[in-house]
Order: C-alpha cells, then structure tokens, then sequence
C-alpha cells in the first residue's frame, strides 16, 4: 500500500518537481513558505491537478494528465483540514461534523451519533450546539479535525492543524494523529516537535523535495 507522485507542478512562482513514495502511517511535510507543501495535500485531494505525471493511491491512479484520469474529489475517500477551516456557518458544530454522513445518504440521528464521538475525541463536546461564528479559531479548529476524521478516510490531510490551537489542547489532538485509523495521515508543519513525531519526513525547498525515513 502507497500514496505515488511522479510528476511536476506549475503555478505562479512554483515549479515543483515531484517524486514521493508514501508508506502507511504518519509522514510530515516541512519547508519554508511558499515552497509547495501545502499544493503537495491540494493535489492528494484533488483541488489540484498535476501539469505531468502521475498521481496513484494504493495502486488506483487518480490523476493522470497523459492518461487523461482525474479522480474528483469527492471520490477519493480522502479528507483535508483546512487553515482557514471552512465550516458551514448556518450548522451547529455537531450538524458540520455530522455532514459527510448525512452527504453518504445516512439518516440525522445515525450522521450524529458519530459526529458526537468525533467531537468527543478532539475534546470539543461543548462545543456541540454552537455555530461557527461563536467559536474561536481554535474551537473552530477543532470542529473542523472532527469533520475531518468522522467518516474514516484513507487518508487524513492537515495543513497546520495546530497553528490556532491553545498550547493545552495540542498533545490531545498529536496524540490523535500519532494514532489515527486512517492509513495515511499528511501533516504540513512548522513544529519542529510536531515533525518529529512522523514515521517519514518530507522537506520541501526551492522546488526540489528530499524524503527520509524516521525511527
């Protein structure tokens, strides 16, 4: 099982060349801004395609501009947590986190039941019956991991997951993503801390990548 990219990336300023063998398990991408990381989780979700080469996740190819393939988001059983975390401002927390159910066809009381378990394991039970604009950015963060974890993906994107995060809700949720049941779990960092926890490292620079292995 992994996550392949092969390929090359061009927008704006970038031109990212791509060549990244993603295992099972939790792989950080670290770098300085600006240089891809973050349009490294857009194209696993599929908010960006690749100019050339291939994208495949355990064997599937899902983006392929020779091929012609491209998987649409929605189909990719992936899940992105966003910096800017992207809730639906007229749904209560529990409603935002229990909408990739309800989006799968299950009923309100079933779609709930699990976002409650979710909001329940990001230490957000509380927040449950408030909307979006009465939470802070870092409750609002935190919704936003549980929507993001409620419907089991393949793979978990997070895009600075912690930036908005009080210091005292941070080892909870590292110690979610240090043992998530996704089979991939992304995590674009500045942490160095946060890095270290990965099992492979991912250092973007200056368009070139360097991957390494950790123990």
């Amino acid at each position: 099982m992994t996550i392949i990219i092969r390929g090359r990336i061009r927008r704006g300023d970038l031109d990212l060349q791509l060549d990244l063998k993603l295992r099972p398990g939790l792989t950080s991408i670290v770098g300085p801004n600006g240089s891809g990381k973050t349009t490294i989780l857009r194209l696993l979700a599929g908010l960006e395609a690749l100019d050339e080469g291939t994208l495949t996740v355990n064997g599937r190819v899902i983006d392929s501009p020779s091929a012609g393939v491209f998987v649409p988001a929605e189909e990719r059983e992936l899940a992105m947590v966003f910096q800017d975390h992207r809730l639906l401002p007229h749904l209560s927390a529990v409603d935002n986190v229990a909408y990739p159910w309800r989006r799968l066809g299950h009923d309100r009381s079933t779609a709930r039941d699990h976002a409650a378990a979710a909001l329940h394991s990001v230490g957000a039970d509380a927040l449950a019956a408030l909307r979006p604009r009465s939470l802070s950015g870092g409750q609002s963060q935190r919704v936003a991991i549980a929507r993001a974890i409620v419907a089991n993906p393949t793979a978990l994107l997070l895009d600075e997951p912690l930036a908005s995060v009080d210091p005292d809700g941070r080892p909870l949720l590292r110690e979610l993503f240090s043992s998530c049941p996704a089979t991939y779990t992304i995590w674009v960092t500045h942490d160095s801390h946060d890095a270290s926890l990965a099992d492979c490292l991912v250092t973007v620079s200056a368009g070139e990548i360097h991957q390494t292995e950790q123990t």
